[in-house]
């Protein structure tokens, strides 16, 4: 796979350990993340896999849904029934769909200790099943999403979030904030190096050999000349020439609601939305339970479940693996890329 010859994080990152497991954090444990891995013991992965979280908790869950999982030690191998898990003790029993924000440390220590893993090359890959952000934060820790945490924890200076599934890639410029915040956000210094990221991850992570990326406007109809909003003039144009003359591929800005069509979309390998629900909700119609989040710009592979904790139905054998599983064999894959582009 080639690597990107112009700006964007490096190709290498942290160093891996040959023959190292996909480590899956298991999430909120009042929310549908335990029952979703203990699913992964009925699946054959291309790589090893290791769940963090309290065995009691797993054991308990699995008793309840008659799933007959049998844990095994982190070193061991899942499949066929068993699944290896890495012990993360609870800090207080958890009910399913009554989530305490006593246990957000709990949450939160498994996000470290795979992230640090990662680092250390004692992971090759992370993938995160869904948290509860509203209990992290009235547990009086400041959480805005896996995205934020990840790039703080790691001190990496941009990254950028993407989904990919139903055939679609949606990256986004802005995450996790108020619509009325949007606006202000934008700039084109983040623009810029948003753009540099995807353009650089699409080269070495998804094997794009020159990336051809839709960008978004953020009014409608494109700011409508001026008349409904002037960043398409004052920001997202001028960043998209500039990078142009660079040698990107970039196509717009594109009114959003002509975007998402067949025709246009079939003209780019990846969709960039200037915030989360102007890009989100047609993927997730394209693709809601099969479809992934990728955290690009990180030193690490970290793939992540498209859907929430779905408190309503945890502990009802109800929820659905597929977001979990797909996430799981894309953090094989970019792992792999990532290393052979690391060499």
């Amino acid at each position: 796979m080639k690597t990107a010859e112009r700006g964007g994080p490096p190709a290498g990152g942290a160093r891996r350990t040959a023959g190292a497991p996909v480590v899956v954090t298991s999430g909120e444990p009042a929310g549908i993340g335990p029952e979703i891995c203990l699913a992964l013991a009925r699946e054959d992965f291309a790589a090893r896999v290791v769940v963090l979280g309290d065995r009691g908790l797993l054991e308990a869950r699995a008793a309840a849904l008659g799933m007959g999982v049998r844990l095994v030690e982190p070193g061991a191998v899942s499949g066929h029934g068993a699944l290896a898990v890495e012990q993360v003790p609870l800090g207080f029993p958890s009910t399913p769909g009554v989530p305490d924000p006593r246990n957000a440390r709990y949450v939160i220590a498994q996000l470290e200790r795979a992230l640090q893993g990662c680092l250390r090359g004692e992971f090759a890959a992370m993938v995160t099943a869904p948290v509860h952000k509203a209990v992290i934060n009235d547990a009086g820790i400041p959480f805005v999403g896996h995205t934020e945490f990840l790039a703080e924890r790691s001190r990496t200076p941009r990254v950028v979030m993407m989904l990919a599934g139903g055939g679609l890639r949606v990256a986004l410029v802005t995450t996790h904030m108020a619509l009325k915040e949007v606006p202000g956000a934008l700039d084109r210094e983040g623009l810029e190096a948003t753009i540099r990221v995807l353009d650089s991850d699409l080269r070495r992570r998804f094997g794009v050999e020159s990336p051809r990326i839709l960008v978004a406007g953020l009014n409608p109809h494109g700011g409508e000349s001026g008349h409904f909003g002037r960043e398409e003039i004052e920001i997202i144009r001028p960043v998209l020439e500039k990078l142009r003359a660079e040698g990107f591929r970039l196509v717009g800005p594109l009114p959003a609601d002509t975007l998402f069509t067949p025709e246009a979309l079939a003209q780019g390998d990846c969709v960039l939305a200037m915030y989360h629900d102007q890009g989100l909700p047609v993927l997730k119609y394209a693709s809601f339970g099969r479809g992934i989040n990728v955290t690009l710009g990180l030193p690490i592979v970290r793939t992540s479940v498209d859907h929430g904790t779905a408190l309503d139905i945890a502990g009802t054998g109800k929820a659905d693996p597929g977001s979990l599983v797909e996430a799981v064999r894309a953090a094989v894959e970019l792992s792999r890329s990532a290393a052979g582009a690391s060499r």
